[in-house]
């Protein structure tokens, strides 16, 4: 073998345990996992994970790869329907991030199922296909996790990795029972609140009820009600 096809051959064998480490070709899903920042990257990038959702906390990585049905779809979408139309009436600056990932490189990484940035002073992050750098872009101010199989985790781990974050606000969707828990985050801690922080006047209880009467109302005629509701005095 010639010097040049060693060096060939090295290389190949370098891509392949940069893809696959050796201690984690295969990962139990669905749970959280020891893994290094660079074991976490090489997952990430493998294609046999491609459709899963990466959340990595100082040391331990979490990859989701449960199938999302149509309770999950529709909480969504109502979800952000109501925030959208809610900033619209009341004439606040919002950009909607759906299956966004944030990055602090080295320490923590999340794939939240829709991030928004509200506000006057926040630049809108750049239009490709990398991870937000933390680093060196502004935090989201609200998180939404709708949770179905992994709802447990969003109002465990999940929570405190934004709060390691720093998040303004982060809100958990129970698609089992249409109920919210939104928390309000603040010293690497977090409370529950009764009214957003983040879109001043909008209560927790509206976006409830427009999840329950999403059951039997179609969009366009819970959009009327919404509407109406926000706009009355």
């Amino acid at each position: 073998m010639s010097y040049t096809d060693k060096v060939a051959e090295f290389r190949v064998q370098v891509l392949i345990m940069v893809q696959a480490p050796p201690d984690l070709k295969t990962i139990a899903t669905e749970t959280w996992v020891k893994a290094t920042w660079e074991e976490f990257l090489a997952l990430a990038n493998n294609p046999e994970y491609a459709e899963g959702k990466f959340y990595y906390d100082q040391g331990y990585v979490r990859i989701e790869m449960s199938p999302l049905g149509s309770a999950h779809s529709q909480d969504h979408s109502i979800i952000s329907t109501v925030i959208i139309v809610y900033a619209a009436l009341k004439n606040i600056r919002i950009k909607e991030l759906t299956n966004p990932s944030f990055r602090k490189i080295g320490l923590r990484e999340s794939q939240p199922d829709i991030g928004f940035y509200i506000g006057d002073h926040f630049n809108f992050p750049p239009r490709n296909n990398s991870p937000i750098n933390l680093d060196e872009l502004t935090l989201p101010h609200l998180i939404v996790e709708v949770g179905a199989s992994s709802f447990s985790d969003d109002i465990g781990r999940k929570r405190l990795l934004y709060e390691q974050l720093g998040i303004q606000e982060y809100w958990v969707i129970n698609v089992e029972d249409n109920t919210i828990l939104a928390f309000a985050v603040e010293n690497q801690g977090s409370r529950l609140i009764e009214e957003s922080l983040v879109l001043p006047g909008l209560k927790i209880a509206l976006v409830v009820e427009a999840l329950q009467r999403s059951q039997t109302e179609d969009d366009g005629t819970l959009t009327r009600w919404l509407m109406a509701v926000i706009n009355s005095p």
